[in-house]
């Protein structure tokens, strides 16, 4: 799979997520912030919740599933690309992480986790 492919089933795999979340009643407030520490897939309002979005595609039989794919240094990197996020804020909202996993491109196979960073500290 070549560099630009993998670019666009990401594209893909984050309007998915993005649709999926809205249905279940979340605003997409942005997409693909970028920081010093990375980038963080989407940010969201869930009621008064401010909600950072790691999206994961990972096709089945690649080095285990999209869940596995989120490693403590990539944990670490969106708690900080989150905090200089905050950081640009006139006060700090109440946050959680959430993941949405994806093994295909199929909105039908969408796995939501929220709180899926539970100890941003």
């Amino acid at each position: 799979m070549t560099a630009a492919s993998r670019g666009d089933d990401g594209r893909a795999a984050e309007t998915l997520a993005a649709d999926h979340l809205r249905a279940k009643g979340l605003a997409i407030l942005e997409r693909n912030v970028r920081s010093r520490h990375g980038e963080i897939d989407l940010i969201a309002r869930d009621g008064a919740t401010l909600v950072f979005v790691e999206v994961r595609l990972r096709r089945p039989g690649r080095h285990g599933g999209a869940a596995d794919s989120i490693s403590a240094a990539k944990r670490r990197r969106l708690v900080a690309a989150a905090r200089e996020y905050l950081a640009h804020l006139p006060r700090t909202p109440e946050c959680r992480f959430d993941a949405v996993l994806l093994d295909d491109l199929d909105a039908g196979r969408i796995e939501w986790i929220r709180n899926a960073i539970e100890d941003a500290g």
